[in-house]
């Protein structure tokens, strides 16, 4: 099992150096993603399931940090940059982002519903029903990939 994972990581690049990932969460992530219990890659590694539980947890939480991180960049980067306050109707969202972007000349891709469904989506628990229930800032890219990050 081992040796496969080696030539899985090897395989789709991964670089300890480069990652927010230690090649143990690395090793450990690409198992459990594979349906591998932590009870058996445990074994394999000649550790305890707590060790592994706790490998997977950080992993897990750098690669969420690293998520963060990019959509954090992306939106510093985006042109056209939304601020949807609590309380706006999911449905009155569309027609501010499709505003803001004729302002700036960019395109989105989007029809109304795909865009309310792209926004809620990845606002998660920001959005409940049809409300904005955190701020939201809806950041469109140049070339119109749609960005959404809960405001601070």
């Amino acid at each position: 099992m081992m040796d496969a994972t080696e030539e899985l990581l090897e395989e789709i690049g991964f670089d300890p150096a480069t990652s927010v990932l230690t090649y143990r969460q690395a090793q450990v992530l690409a198992l459990r993603e594979r349906g591998i219990s932590q009870a058996k890659i445990a074994e394999e590694l000649g550790t305890s399931r707590a060790n592994v539980s706790s490998v997977e947890s950080s992993a897990r939480e750098n690669v969420e940090k690293a998520r963060e991180t990019v959509a954090f960049a992306e939106a510093l980067r985006a042109p056209v940059r939304v601020r949807v306050p609590r309380g706006t109707d999911l449905y009155d969202v569309p027609e501010l982002v499709y505003e803001a972007c004729d302002e700036a000349g960019v395109k989105v891709d989007y029809t109304a519903p795909d865009l309310m469904k792209v926004v809620s989506d990845a606002a998660g628990a920001a959005v409940s029903g049809r409300e904005v229930a955190t701020p939201l800032i809806v950041g469109v890219t140049s070339e119109g990939m749609v960005r959404v990050r809960h405001q601070e």
